[in-house]
C-alpha cells in the first residue's frame, strides 16, 4: 500500500511538471505559428497583387474613395445605403480577403488588416472599424484599425503603449503604401469616440486598443498623420525605434512564466515531503 502510494505521488509530481513545461511553452510557440501564418497571407496577397491587372486595381481605389465620400458629413440615405451593400467587397480583391497590411517597425508589428472587428475577426488580425474612412488615405479621411492587446499566443497590439510620438508605421494597401507618424497618443473611455472623426484637410489612421494591459477598461489611441512615403528615409529614427522598446507581452509572459513557476516549485516541493518524511515519521513511531 505504502508503495503504491508513493508510486502516484510520482506520477502526479510527473505529470504536473510536464503540463507547465507545456504551459510554458504555449505563448512562444502560437506567437511563432501565428506570426509564420500571417507572414504567408502578407506574401500572398503580395504576389497576388502583383499579376492583377492594372485597371482593376485602380478601379477598386476609386471605390474605396467612394466609399469615403458616402460616409462624410455630407452623406446622404442612398450613400449610406451603398456604403453597407458595398463594404465587404470593397479593397477585396485577393482570396486572402484582407484589405492590405499594417506595418509597424518600432514594434516589430507586421499584421494583416480585415473588414469589420468582430471577434473572429480581432483573433486573425487587425479589423477596420466600420463607419471610419477605408485605408486609402485622401484628405478629410480617418482610418480606425483595431487589434487586441494581452492575448496569450498572439502580440497583436500588445506593444503598441510602447509608440511615441515621432514614430512612423505604414498601411500596405493595394499597390501603395502610405506612411503615417504618430502625433497623438490618448487614453479614453470606450464611448469616448471625438478623437476617431475626420479632420477637413487631414489625413490620419489611428490605431486602437485595449488598456491597461490584462485590465481593458479603456481604449488606447495612437494616432498618425500621413506623411510622403519618400521622406521616409530622410527622416531620424527616434532613439527608441533604433534600441528597440521592451515588449510588454514578453514582460507579462515572464510574470506569468515566473508565477507558474513557482506554483511547480511549491507542488513538487509538497509531493516530495508527502513521499518522504510519512514514511520516515513512522519508522520513528515505531522504534520507540
Amino acid at each position: 500500500m505504502k508503495k503504491t502510494r508513493s508510486i502516484w505521488i510520482i506520477i502526479v509530481a510527473i505529470v504536473l511538471i510536464i503540463t507547465a513545461g507545456l504551459l510554458a511553452c504555449y505563448p512562444l510557440i502560437s506567437s511563432a505559428v501565428n506570426s509564420k501564418y500571417q507572414s504567408l497571407i502578407e506574401t500572398t496577397y503580395e504576389e497576388e497583387l502583383e499579376v492583377l491587372d492594372k485597371d482593376d486595381i485602380q478601379l477598386a481605389r476609386e471605390e474605396a474613395q467612394h466609399y469615403n465620400e458616402c460616409i462624410s458629413v455630407q452623406y446622404t440615405l442612398e450613400d449610406i445605403r451603398f456604403a453597407v451593400s458595398t463594404y465587404d467587397e470593397l479593397l477585396n480583391l485577393t482570396s486572402s480577403g484582407i484589405m492590405g497590411y499594417l506595418e509597424i517597425p518600432t514594434i516589430s508589428v507586421m499584421l494583416p488588416i480585415y473588414h469589420g472587428t468582430d471577434a473572429e475577426t480581432l483573433e486573425k488580425g487587425i479589423g477596420h472599424l466600420i463607419g471610419s474612412s477605408l485605408p486609402i488615405g485622401g484628405e478629410g479621411t480617418h482610418s480606425v484599425l483595431t487589434g487586441h492587446s494581452g492575448t496569450a499566443g498572439k502580440r497583436l497590439f500588445s506593444d503598441l503603449e510602447n509608440l511615441a510620438c515621432g514614430d512612423i508605421f505604414y498601411l500596405h494597401v493595394l499597390d501603395e503604401t502610405l506612411a503615417y507618424m504618430v502625433d497623438g497618443i490618448h487614453t479614453v473611455l470606450p464611448e469616448e469616440t471625438e478623437r476617431l472623426k475626420a479632420v477637413e484637410g487631414e489625413d490620419l489612421c489611428t490605431l486602437v486598443t485595449c488598456t491597461p494591459f490584462g485590465v481593458n477598461s479603456h481604449r488606447l489611441l495612437v494616432r498618425g498623420t500621413r506623411i510622403p512615403y519618400e521622406e521616409i528615409t530622410e527622416l531620424p529614427l527616434p532613439e527608441e525605434q533604433v534600441e528597440g522598446s521592451e515588449s510588454i507581452w514578453e514582460q507579462e509572459y515572464i510574470r506569468g512564466l515566473t508565477m507558474g513557476c513557482g506554483v511547480l516549485a511549491f507542488f513538487a516541493a509538497l509531493s516530495l515531503t508527502l513521499w518522504f518524511f510519512p514514511a520516515g515519521r513512522k519508522e520513528k513511531h515505531g522504534k520507540k
